[in-house]
């Protein structure tokens, strides 16, 4: 009965941590062809080893207001074997 309890309060406290951690959060923006990013400083980028074929990347970087965005967009993942 103490392991449930203890594994039920581990599993609030990561959830409630989570829910934290999203607010700080910049909103999400899909990229379309075209859009002008005004990018002064790039903050974090997704890492393209860990796939292979077209998926999902993020940047997220600071305009030259110092305001922090992310942008969603498409692109072909480097983790491919044999350049396939």
């Amino acid at each position: 009965m103490k392991t449930l309890v203890v594994a039920l309060s581990l599993s609030l406290a990561s959830t409630v941590t989570l829910a934290a951690t999203d607010q700080n959060a910049p909103p999400v923006t899909q990229y379309e062809y075209g859009v002008h990013l005004d990018i002064a400083r790039v903050v974090q980028m997704t890492d393209l080893t860990t796939f292979c074929g077209v998926g999902p990347a993020r940047m997220t970087y600071e305009d030259s207001q110092m305001q922090t965005k992310t942008v969603e967009y498409l692109v072909w993942g480097t983790g491919c074997k044999n350049d396939y």
